[in-house]
């Protein structure tokens, strides 16, 4: 894991959503490929961001990777959706999933990578079976679709969960991503990184903090992150 590029993926419900291209336009000026997209369904969350429609016309206007996280209780249409569309990553809840297998050979088979993820208590023993099917486990570090709540802090276990995940890894020989998402900030990605994480969702509290410029975001961003590294 060590060896590991780290990753910024941009959560794109943190940008200017009333004007997403020219938000779209300075995450590329800056070199990042990635785009972190969330699919919530207004169930599982209580949020809804992006309709469908919306991603399709992102994915009209840009060519970078999109990483997609699903937070629905209706994975297998949400899915097929994000297939349609063209998209790099996806990623499901296990706490919302009957037919894990089924989701992930599904989104592989389309050439796509696949990844589970799991909400903070959920613990790492429900991936007993299905973590070599993964190339990502996206670890939520506060409960999904409340990132608006400005009271919702990080979960105090976070790096303790990604330590013990990246030992898992580390012990099963597998080549699996560890993805965190949940108050990613500039104080928090040391020991996340440190920990083993390896893709870093950026919200307001990294790449879109109010008053500076991306550039300037993440220019500090990637000090963090040396300083995880060292």
């Amino acid at each position: 894991m060590d060896e590991k590029k780290i990753v910024i993926a941009p959560s794109i419900m943190c940008a200017d959503l009333c004007n997403l291209e020219k938000s779209v336009r300075e995450i590329e000026k800056e070199g990042i490929d990635t785009l972190h997209i969330d699919v919530i369904d207004g169930y599982f969350s209580p949020s809804m961001p992006l309709g469908l429609d919306t991603i399709k016309r992102l994915r009209e206007i840009t060519d970078m990777n999109f990483d997609v996280h699903i937070m629905s209780n209706n994975n297998e249409f949400f899915i097929q959706e994000m297939i349609k569309i063209g998209v790099q990553q996806i990623s499901f809840h296990f706490e919302s999933s009957t037919h894990i297998d089924r989701y992930l050979n599904l989104i592989k088979k389309n050439g796509v990578k696949a990844g589970l993820a799991l909400n903070p208590a959920t613990p790492l023993s429900v991936l007993d079976y299905s973590l070599p099917q993964c190339e990502t486990v996206l670890l939520m570090l506060i409960n999904p679709g409340f990132a608006n709540n400005k009271g919702e802090k990080q979960v105090p276990y976070a790096a303790k969960k990604v330590e013990d995940l990246h030992q898992l890894i580390e012990e099963r020989k597998l080549d699996v991503n560890i993805e965190v998402d949940g108050r990613v900030s500039l104080d928090t990605i040391p020991s996340l990184v440190k920990a083993g994480a390896n893709i870093l969702v950026a919200g307001s509290t990294s790449l879109f903090i109010p008053n500076k410029t991306i550039a300037e975001n993440k220019e500090n961003m990637e000090k963090s992150i040396l300083e995880g590294l060292v």
